[in-house]
Formats: structure tokens, sequence, C-alpha cells
């Protein structure tokens, strides 16, 4: 297995639609409990351990969850409600080394909660020509509403199974 992709990268060649919409979300949905589950019983020492060589600590992997989410909730906003806005990227690892990743992760968890409902709330609702709508990122170009929600519940997913497999190769 791959520890930097655990569950592999981003990979979707169908059709975006409701139903494999609903999917996703459900996803989202989710994430929030089943993340504050596998930290738990976590120590400060766990949480202080990377995932992998090199790799963010389960603390960051939980505050960084927390940023990105919070980033893709505007970008999903800002693509429902403006014409092919240009998103604004943000520097992922710099964020990482910033002071608030030293917060207890009840924190990060909280926001995750927060921002999930919210977005769940707004995501649930969508037809299918709110899926075609689109934001452009000045480095993956063109991305729609459909594309996103995918990208995000992968996401989610990715970076739980980062702090599952640490927990399991560790024994805890």
């Amino acid at each position: 297995m791959d520890v930097r992709y655990p569950i592999g990268t981003f990979q979707f060649d169908g059709k975006v639609t409701n139903g494999v919409t609903e999917g996703w979300i459900r996803e989202i949905e989710a994430l929030p409990g089943l993340l504050r589950e596998a930290v738990c019983n976590m120590d400060d020492e766990q949480l202080g351990t990377a995932y992998r060589p090199g790799g963010w600590t389960v603390r960051q992997v939980v505050h960084h969850v927390a940023d990105s989410h919070l980033n893709a909730f505007i970008r999903f906003k800002l693509a429902l409600t403006e014409e092919s806005p240009v998103i604004k990227p943000y520097e992922e690892g710099r964020w990482a080394e910033l002071p608030d990743y030293d917060l207890p992760i009840d924190v990060s968890l909280s926001l995750i909660e927060s921002v999930h409902r919210r977005m769940c709330k707004i995501l649930s609702g969508l037809h299918a020509d709110d899926l075609k709508r689109t934001f452009i990122h000045p480095d993956s170009g063109e991305v729609t509403v459909g594309e996103n929600i995918g990208i995000y519940a992968w996401h989610g997913r990715h970076h739980l199974a980062h702090i599952t497999s640490l927990s399991k190769r560790q024994g805890w």
C-alpha cells in the first residue's frame, strides 16, 4: 500500500449525475463522525505522529481537513452564485506550519462538523444544472460543482485513511 495515497488518487470517469453526487454527499456527511471516531482515543504523542516519513502528523491532518473543507465550502458557494469565478488557491504546507495547528484537534473537529452540515445542506438541494456550474482553479483549470463534490468526498476518505492506516500499522 502507498501510505501517501492509501485509497489511491481521485479517479472518476463516469457521468456526474444527481445519483452519483448523492453517494458522495453521504460520504461528506459521514466524514466528521468517522474522523472523530478515528482520533477519539489518541493521546498527544499519537496525535503528534506523522502518518508517513516526512508527512503531516495526525494533528496536522485533522487541522488540514478543516482548512481544506472550509475552502471547498467557499468554492461551492462561489460557483453557485457567480459565473465561473476564479478561486484563490492556498499553500497547504505553509498553513500546516502556522500556530493554529498546535490547537487541540477538537477545535477543528467541531469546525469540520459545522462546515459539513452547511455544505451538505447546500449540496443536497442541487439540481442537474447546478452540478455543471464551474469555478476556475488557477492550477487545475475548470472544475464543475459535481466534480468538486466527488473530489471532496475522496479528500475526506483520503485523509481519514491516513489516520486509520497509521493506527492499524502502529497497533493503536
